[in-house]
């Protein structure tokens, strides 16, 4: 089971408290250091000082960080034109060695679109199948070959395709809970399908989708990595649980409900039941920023017990 740290900037973190958080990652020997790709907060906090910038933000991550992979849980597909996120995804993975991965969503947060003036389509969905089809089909061109896609959101003529990521295959994630085009989509181009703060039962069976719409189409099912994102809470004892429940606005039983949340012992054995399910990857969505304790205490006493 792989641990990855995944993180909300957009509630309110500056780009070096997130740079000592991807530190911490790395020396704690997480798997990767990932974050959310949203301009705007959400619920009752500060977002003191504001947003920060996705791609920014991993490019400087890449260049001080050395071990641990790099992503998004999701790249908002209504942010970027999918050929501009070729380049620059494709640049960042050239800047890490070779760390990178792309999680690629709709996009749905329409208020953050609105305060920055961002362009807010209704046919989400579509644009992202051609998006990834362009994404995925710039990176794996034939150098000196070009690229050429004719659909009904974009058309590009003539691409040299240009550049090439420093992997053979940047990894790219699809996440959701749509019961029909989201795992099809998943089938067709995601090499790890992430199921966003769902229970146990629910992501069964959104793993069950993926892997028969993978069947569908002839391709292994295995071939895809099955993952969640779940929020996590850990306290050596009940006071320490409360006071970091506390610290980012929830309650300790609805933690426990809705996400990983309790003594190290009950986070594991939860976590266990997520792998029965199917899952191998888990992305701890960490949300007060500052309590590098609490990564400690999940490094020592969690992961160290998963297979």
């Amino acid at each position: 089971m792989d641990l990855r740290i995944f993180t909300e900037p957009q509630q309110g973190a500056t780009y070096d408290t997130l740079l000592t958080v991807a530190k911490a990652t790395e020396d704690l020997g997480f798997d990767a250091f990932f974050r959310s790709d949203h301009y705007l907060k959400m619920g009752d906090v500060s977002g003191l000082p504001g947003p920060t910038d996705a791609w920014i933000t991993l490019a400087g991550l890449a260049r001080e960080t050395k071990r641990i992979r790099l992503g998004t849980l999701m790249t908002a597909g209504t942010f970027r034109l999918p050929g501009v996120l070729a380049i620059q995804v494709a640049q960042v993975d050239q800047m890490s060695g070779g760390r990178v991965e792309l999680g690629l969503g709709a996009g749905w947060f329409e208020a953050e679109h609105t305060a920055y003036g961002i362009p807010f389509p209704k046919e989400k969905i579509d644009r992202l199948e051609e998006q990834l089809e362009i994404v995925t089909g710039l990176w794996g061109t034939q150098l000196g070959k070009t690229f050429e896609f004719h659909g009904t959101y974009y058309d590009l003529t003539d691409s040299p395709a240009l550049p090439k990521p420093a992997q053979p295959k940047i990894p790219v994630l699809i996440g959701g809970t749509g019961a029909t085009r989201t795992p099809r989509l998943a089938a067709r181009f995601a090499d790890e399908f992430n199921m966003p703060f769902g229970t146990i039962e629910d992501s069964e069976r959104q793993f069950g989708r993926v892997r028969a719409a993978a069947a569908e189409i002839g391709r292994d099912a295995d071939a895809i990595t099955l993952s969640n994102a779940l929020v996590v809470c850990v306290g050596k004892d009940e006071a320490e649980l409360a006071r970091r429940a506390a610290a980012i606005g929830r309650e300790v039983d609805e933690l426990k409900t809705n996400g990983l949340a309790g003594s190290p012992a009950e986070v594991v054995d939860k976590i266990g039941r997520y792998m029965e399910a199917g899952s191998t990857r888990i992305y701890l969505q960490v949300l007060d920023l500052h309590d590098l304790d609490h990564l400690e205490l999940i490094s020592a006493q969690v992961q160290a017990q998963l297979p």
